[in-house]
């Protein structure tokens, strides 16, 4: 009888191996039978392609699902509201621009206290399967994970084909110097618009508008010092061409927000759009669309500093305030929301996944064609395309009131940046960024 010999190795791998057949969301799950865990949803694509998908989850753990739906606008308010009073949200939904407050408040359990339980953690978890700048910029905060990327966007450029076909155009602006000076004055007339930029007072204004036209152009919001760059001849040479812009735009366009943009755009009232890539599946429903195969797909035109599209999107996280069964439980439906086995589901419900791996399909990218534009954007991308930290809401206000100012005429691009900078720098300065007292993480 041969003696069969195995190096440390490969009996490691063995185990490994084993331990990855052994583990099921069900049996991980039996403990947690018959425990509700409440959620934050949004009234976006993403959200109701998870909540297609929850009936799977629902049925193979026995872990009940409960979510509230909100506008974007009172979903910040309404779970630190509910942080605060020792509430009931168990999964944490945290934009971008919220997870340094979120994580900084202890209101987010960090997840090495899932992913290293062996019970707990799914072997094909697989962290390095998210795109980088995702798990960056929406999950992590000082070097410590606090949520998985879901619902995740990269800033696209949405056009019309038959539109850009009648006016001599057989493809899209690749630059925004393009897009103003070439496609912009042809595009526009007829009570017809080349393009609409959603700029509404509030987080739209600020990130959607306002951030948009600052790094293309090699411009920021703060310098290495955490002094405002606003007034700096790249930020204002961005502001300006904003400005520029808006001849060939719509009447009102200081009060479109994502609905007005992307409605505009199907109903052929403008040429293009750049908007986040979660809206696709609007733009490709023939309930709400009239584009049909006039509907374009790109990447954000570029800028003088190159390809520097919008990042924007969430994560999920769990709530310390929630039980312990209510944390494992939350767990467990993030990480299978998430993970790369649900990515094509999640996608083909009308989600955009934040996997790397789903994107390789060639069926997939031939079926969708937001994809490669989308991956893309999210390769080229800037992770603090806003500042994550806890004091951007209350900066995001002082954005918001300017810039729209700034677009309406009632400040110059100077003089609102002036503004903004004074009245961000005393935010900064109170917050102890300037003594030393806070570390400068954005």
């Amino acid at each position: 009888m041969k003696k069969l010999l195995f190096s440390g190795a490969a009996i490691a791998a063995l185990l490994t191996a084993g331990q990855a057949m052994a583990w099921s969301l069900k049996e991980a799950a039996e403990p947690y039978k018959g425990t509700t865990i409440k959620a934050i949803f949004l009234d976006r694509p993403g959200y109701r392609a998870a909540i297609q998908l929850l009936p799977q989850f629902e049925q193979e753990t026995g872990i009940k699902v409960e979510y509230e739906i909100l506008p974007y606008e009172n979903s910040r308010e309404r779970e630190v509201l509910d942080f605060t009073a020792g509430g009931e949200i168990d999964v944490v939904l945290t934009d971008v621009v919220w997870i340094g407050e979120y994580a900084d408040s202890g209101w987010l359990v960090p997840l090495k206290t899932f992913t290293e339980n062996p019970a707990l953690a799914d072997p094909a978890l697989n962290l390095k399967g998210f795109f980088p700048i995702l798990l960056e910029s929406f999950g992590t905060w000082n070097k410590e994970l606090y949520g998985l990327p879901f619902d995740n966007y990269s800033g696209l450029l949405f056009y019309n084909k038959c539109m850009l076909k009648d006016a001599g155009f057989d493809k899209p602006p690749a630059t925004w110097d393009e897009l103003l000076n070439t496609y912009g004055p042809k595009l526009t007339q007829n009570g017809k618009y080349a393009y609409a930029l959603q700029s509404r007072r509030g987080e739209t204004q600020s990130a959607d508008s306002f951030m948009r036209v600052l790094w293309p152009f090699g411009g920021s919001l703060l310098n290495a010092d955490f002094k405002s760059n606003l007034t700096s001849e790249a930020s204002q040479k961005g502001l300006k061409f904003r400005q520029e812009l808006m001849k060939f735009m719509p009447p009102g366009i200081v009060d479109y927000d994502h609905a007005e943009a992307v409605n505009a755009l199907a109903q052929g009232q403008v040429a293009m759009i750049t908007e986040w890539s979660s809206f696709y599946s609007t733009l490709v429903d023939p309930a709400t669309s009239k584009l049909g195969d006039c509907l374009g797909v790109a990447t954000e035109p570029k800028g003088e500093a190159g390809l520097k599209p919008a990042l924007g999107g969430f994560s999920l996280g769990v709530a310390s305030q929630a039980s312990e069964a209510e944390q494992k439980a939350s767990w467990l439906f993030i990480q299978w929301v998430t993970s790369e086995a649900m990515a094509k589901p999640y996608v083909e419900a009308g989600g955009v996944s934040g996997r790397t791996a789903v994107y390789d399909d060639p069926a997939l990218k031939a079926k969708y064609a937001f994809v490669e534009p989308t991956v893309a954007s999210w390769q080229g991308g800037v992770p603090s395309f806003r500042p994550r930290f806890p004091e951007w809401p209350a900066i995001s206000e002082i954005v918001a009131e300017f810039g729209t100012k700034i677009m309406l005429g009632e400040e110059t691009t100077e003089s609102g940046a002036q503004k903004i900078g004074e009245r961000m720098e005393a935010v900064l300065q109170k917050a102890g960024y300037y003594d030393g007292k806070k570390e400068k993480l954005q």
